[in-house]
């Protein structure tokens, strides 16, 4: 098991680290064909961590191809005892890394504070290996259906559970651990081998599984880890190459479209885990002074998550009072750099192109005629790429605001007449991820709930995440399912088979 450090201890390692810089392929580290490397940047404070490798098309062939060998030539995918064993050394050499290299790593490069850390942007991810392997161990690889006839041969029947194949693994940048190993783990374990490309801002979160499955002995192109500057590059490559089976992306709705046309040109399996502009319904009986506080959930790593309600519905009846309280509780909420300040809960936006973005659809929902009720600006720091927790209010649900993903620490206040329109206004987006209900009652809150067209929802201040619950979302935010069984199951392939029952196996 990791380490038991102290805060101090980690905010100091989190501004000292470095991380791997090699990619892994083949069950080798290994640098990249051409020799180049990138500067991986610190976003809060613009500094150089490291370099890492920076891969081109000749690297990720030889990673698919690596993939392809260990999936058709080992016996990988049908040695169960095999694979549990090597795999429950790898999560507990995972475990053992935490606090020594991933938790600095994340609160480094992808700007995460201690306290996200010790929630979804770390400790739950971790959590979760014990969950996978769990399923593994108990998990049903066949079953008898029942027997039937035809023209007088009985014909005794079975379903197997088998591996997919070669799974291309695609992750972002904004909760790379969670990420990278609800995709990686349930997708080793289901028997595939898998080639893992994440985001060019977080590679050290994914180069440092590399190294662990080099140290532990994975065997050779069970696992590669492909790290590049330019995505698009390597992207193309892996989704398009006709020896990947199946293809896993979390990101934009941009390209997870893009990678759902290009993986219909070799008939592919995609599922996709994509955005959200989830609405947090304040019911009018419900408690307002504990359902506003909800409104924080922006801050929450600076509201770089797909499942993050930015959308508050209020009644008319109480909204000018909830903007007040709001914007007193968003102009008092501190974030800075994540190694400076162990308390914080929010820390900087992952680059300066998407910092700027953010700030250039506040001022056009301003422009549409929404006012910026608190922040709306960059941060006071030199150095970072900050912007101050933002309250829009007179937010009408056609904005742009209300429309499209800000991915940043932006909530949008939005007034509704009575229950069926908060109803209508929630579902009036292209997006169905999560979203949050606040009642007096459970009874009412959970029958509001049946009618919204979202993957997930929170109910009065309950949370329903955990490695055993299902995460997708409905309409464009996503195909498919992440954790959970059914998660699982998404790197199997059915196969049914039929044969004569006179006759031995």
């Amino acid at each position: 098991m990791s380490e038991q450090v102290t805060a101090e201890e980690t905010l100091q390692r989190a501004k000292n680290i470095v991380g791997e810089a090699r990619l892994y392929i083949d069950g080798e580290l290994c640098e990249a064909a051409s020799g180049k490397t990138y500067d991986n940047i610190n976003p809060a404070n613009e500094k150089v961590l490291g370099p890492v490798a920076d891969a081109g098309a000749e690297d990720m062939e030889r990673a698919i191809k690596a993939a392809r060998r260990a999936f058709d030539e080992t016996d990988w995918s049908v040695n169960h005892e095999k694979r549990y064993e090597i795999l429950s050394r790898f999560a507990e050499a995972i475990k053992a890394s935490v606090e020594d290299r991933f938790r600095p790593i994340t609160m480094a490069e992808v700007g995460h504070t201690l306290v996200v850390t010790q929630s979804a942007g770390m400790d739950q991810a971790v959590e979760a290996l014990d969950f996978v392997l769990g399923v593994f161990k108990d998990f049903e690889w066949s079953r008898e259906l029942p027997e039937t006839e035809l023209h007088g041969t009985p014909c005794t029947r079975v379903v197997w559970k088998e591996a997919a194949g070669v799974v291309a693994a695609i992750t972002p940048w904004n909760f790379p651990m969670q990420i990278n190993l609800n995709k990686v783990f349930p997708a080793l374990a289901a028997g595939n081998t898998v080639v893992l490309k994440p985001a060019p801002d977080t590679p050290w979160m994914a180069t440092e599984l590399g190294r662990i499955a080099a140290e532990v002995g994975l065997p050779a192109g069970v696992l590669n880890v492909v790290t590049s500057q330019d995505p698009a590059e390597v992207g193309e490559v892996l989704i398009s190459h006709p020896d990947v089976d199946l293809v896993t992306f979390t990101g934009s709705s941009l390209v997870g479209k893009r990678i759902m046309e290009v993986g219909s040109q070799t008939v592919k399996k995609v599922f996709l885990e994509l955005g959200g502009k989830s609405a947090n319904i304040l019911l009018d009986d419900a408690n307002f002074d504990i359902a506003l506080m909800h409104g924080l959930a922006v801050c929450f790593h600076a509201g770089q998550g797909c499942a993050i309600d930015t959308r508050m519905l209020v009644p008319k009846s109480r909204y000018e009072e909830s903007a007040a309280t709001l914007a007193a509780i968003f102009e008092g909420m501190p974030f800075g750099d994540p190694s400076e300040d162990a308390s914080l809960m929010m820390g900087p936006i992952i680059n300066r192109k998407q910092r700027d973005r953010i700030l250039t659809m506040i001022k056009q929902g301003e422009a549409e005629g929404a006012t910026i009720a608190a922040g709306g600006v960059a941060g006071d720091q030199e150095k970072g790429f900050y912007v101050k927790p933002t309250l829009l209010t007179n937010v009408t649900n056609d904005m742009s605001v209300a429309q499209e993903e800000i991915f940043g620490p932006v909530l949008c206040l939005i007034a509704y007449e009575d229950e069926e329109d908060a109803i209508r206004i929630a579902n009036d987006s292209r997006y169905g991820l999560s979203g949050s209900i606040h009642s007096a009652t459970n009874e009412r809150a959970l029958r509001v709930a049946r009618r919204i067209r979202t993957g997930t929802l929170n109910v009065n201040g309950a949370s329903f995440f955990g490695a055993d619950a299902p995460f997708g979302g409905f309409k464009e935010s996503g195909v498919g399912t992440e954790m959970g069984i059914e998660g699982f199951e998404e790197y199997l392939a059915t196969k049914t088979i039929g044969y004569n029952g006179n006759l031995e196996k």
